[in-house]
């Protein structure tokens, strides 16, 4: 394997690791990646089938000896989330990414690096391929678009898998248990702007934001870090409301499921009040600067000149667009009382787009608490209400209910104290896994997740440390070998 990943252990797993990372699979284009990994099944004479939603399933059978375990499915998602670096030229489309070795971790210049949910994926090709590793009866359950709605879960047919067990390898923690998560909504306000002439004796601006860490609108949410969309406006609220500046157009964030970390707005200046107008903003991003000197120091905002915008919002339209995100909710709304430190309700205020008379704001709603999570849509409705938006939901996804009586976990704990000579943290995670879905669709599955270590998943400063794939890898391999018999009371005996 002559690869910048080839000397890593395990070899099998980042041999497929970077075999992945060389296919372009962002959300929505996974059309290479699931060709690819039904081939892979086909090479490899198992079963495999591709359904109606994109998912792929390959099924492999028991090693000799272990025909009567229960039925595992081994569980991860084929797409990637297509997050760059403002200056790199990467078409996530058609270019392969390029992984490096920095460290303890392994990195991608410039992009995310796939790691979520690759390392998951690449772990389940290794068993697939492997002719040693014990285990019982398998599916690989491989599922499409998990990033952008996870309409490869929604679509998944209830018929269609035949396990008893499942195990989800799309956390981010390794040492850690997953045994519960957060369900999700999606929100989307729009309205439409008034739209007119800038005035002659004006002059066009661009302001910029980047720079921030950005991440997981789940995973990370706790943090404090920056959003771009609240910080843009901040500093477009000030500006108006000292010197008129007016709004030509505006561009911040993107996926729902990550914190904004860029954005952009075409602004007219007063030509009068052109210094005074720079000033105001550059003052005022220095006091976010402050704010945010722990948690996000990379952070860059530029004002510079720009062609003046060929038409700009009417003074209503812009009040109600400065006003509405001034008001929208956006990081944590609640912390668990249930488990310390875990998020119970949150919002990320993904996206914002403005121009040719139409303003969108996208979020993604998120909590363990169905009440809470209904109670925070009703504040984002009756936000846009009174400013004379609509508001628009949909993609509700369920959570996952901790079962602390799984058998799963009891033996995942089992093993993992055997292997490691210490005790795994059991947690829920404020995010939002397939897990909800699937058992959704295909109730009694005994369901955990686990992964290894990935930091700003979501956000071109995504990596994955080594050490851990390791750990993970061999926490895998140990449960699959110690699945128990089925009773004989229950199906498949």
């Amino acid at each position: 394997m002559n690869v910048p990943l080839s000397h890593l252990e395990p070899q099998p797993l980042w041999k497929h690791f970077y075999r992945l990372t060389q296919i372009p699979r962002p959300s929505g284009h996974e059309e290479h990646i699931r060709s690819f990994m039904s081939g892979f099944g086909t090479s490899l004479g198992l079963h495999t089938i591709v359904d109606d939603a994109g998912n792929v399933l390959i099924r492999k059978p028991a090693t000799p000896g272990m025909e009567h375990c229960k039925r595992v499915i081994l569980q991860a998602h084929l797409d990637m989330v297509p997050e760059k670096e403002s200056d790199s030229p990467h078409d996530f489309r058609h270019d392969p990414l390029t992984p490096f070795v920095d460290g303890e971790w392994v990195r991608a210049r410039g992009t995310t690096l796939g790691a979520d949910n690759g390392i998951g994926v690449a772990a389940i090709m290794s068993i697939l391929e492997s002719s040693s590793l014990p285990h019982g009866p398998l599916e690989a359950l491989l599922t499409s678009n998990e990033e952008n709605g996870m309409s490869g879960a929604f679509g998944l047919r209830s018929d269609l898998l035949q396990g008893d067990i499942l195990l989800n390898l799309d956390s981010e923690d390794e040492g850690e248990l997953f045994t519960g998560c957060a369900g999700g909504l999606e929100g989307t306000v729009t309205f439409t702007c008034g739209q007119q002439k800038p005035p002659a004796d004006y002059r066009g601006y661009d302001i910029r934001i980047r720079g921030l860490k950005g991440g997981h609108s789940g995973m990370d949410i706790h943090l404090g870090r920056g959003n771009a969309n609240k910080i843009m406006n901040r500093l477009l609220f000030e500006a108006y409301l000292r010197h008129g500046i007016l709004l030509g157009s505006l561009d911040g964030g993107g996926l729902r499921n990550a914190i904004a970390r860029e954005s952009t707005a075409r602004i007219a200046i007063p030509s009068r009040s052109e210094r005074d107008v720079l000033a105001t903003l550059e003052r005022h991003a220095g006091i976010i600067r402050k704010e945010l000197s722990t948690t996000d120091t990379g952070m860059e905002i530029e004002a510079e000149p720009a062609p003046l915008p060929d038409s700009i919002m009417d003074d209503g339209s812009l009040q109600k667009l400065l006003r509405i995100t001034a008001a929208f909710p956006d990081g944590v709304m609640r912390m668990s009382h249930e488990m310390p430190g875990l998020v119970e309700t949150s919002n990320n205020l993904a996206s914002m787009r403005a121009e040719g008379g139409r303003a969108t704001i996208a979020c993604l709603l998120r909590s363990s608490v169905d009440s809470a999570r209904d109670d925070l849509q009703r504040m984002i409705e009756s936000i846009a209400g009174l400013a004379g938006a609509e508001a628009v939901f949909d993609g509700a996804y369920p959570g996952w209910k901790p079962d602390p009586e799984s058998e799963v976990l009891q033996l995942m704990q089992h093993v993992y104290e055997h292997t490691f000579g210490h005790s795994p943290q059991v947690r829920a995670v404020h995010a939002g896994l397939e897990c909800g879905i699937i058992g959704a669709a295909c109730p009694g599955l005994d369901m955990i997740s686990f992964g290894p270590t990935i930091r700003s998943p979501h956000s071109p400063d995504e990596r994955v440390q080594i050490a851990s794939v390791s750990r993970f890898m061999d926490l895998l391999t140990a449960t699959l070998a110690e699945v128990p018999a089925h009773h004989t009371s229950e199906k498949h005996a």
